[in-house]
């Protein structure tokens, strides 16, 4: 079964994230380092959530990532499924969405590249996967 596109909701900008969600215009998944740990971490919080340094700067992720685990709902109005990705070169699992795809074909070890999802209203897009 080929999903369908449902709706995601824009998400807040704060200013911490701001270049985050600018990236994301741009077609670009930023991830955060820490120079004090050299440790990547996301979601793109401005403090560093292994050492609590706050000189942190952005990234471009490669865009490529492996199913870490996955769930799908497909007893929602439009199926979807969420994931983990294990963002290829990096420890970082990010929560996500997989889109464009055939939902019953999932499975933990998958390869997937990046893409974004358009949101509700002026929001900005938000980063998702489609299988490789």
């Amino acid at each position: 079964m080929t999903q369908e596109q449902r709706s995601i909701p824009a998400p807040e900008v704060y200013p911490g994230t701001e270049e985050y969600w600018n990236g994301a215009r741009e077609g670009k998944l930023l991830v955060r380092y820490c120079n004090s740990c050299e440790a990547p971490h996301h979601y793109p919080r401005p403090i560093c959530p292994r050492c609590g340094s706050d000189d942190t700067y952005f990234q471009e992720a490669s865009g490529g990532g492996t199913i870490y685990s996955f769930s799908v709902m497909w007893r929602a109005p439009v199926p979807y499924a969420i994931a983990y990705v294990t963002l290829d070169g990096t420890d970082i699992s990010m929560m996500t969405n997989i889109v464009d795809c055939d939902l019953s074909k999932l499975a933990i070890g998958q390869k997937v590249t990046l893409t974004f999802t358009e949101t509700e209203g002026d929001g900005p897009p938000v980063p998702t996967f489609t299988p490789a």
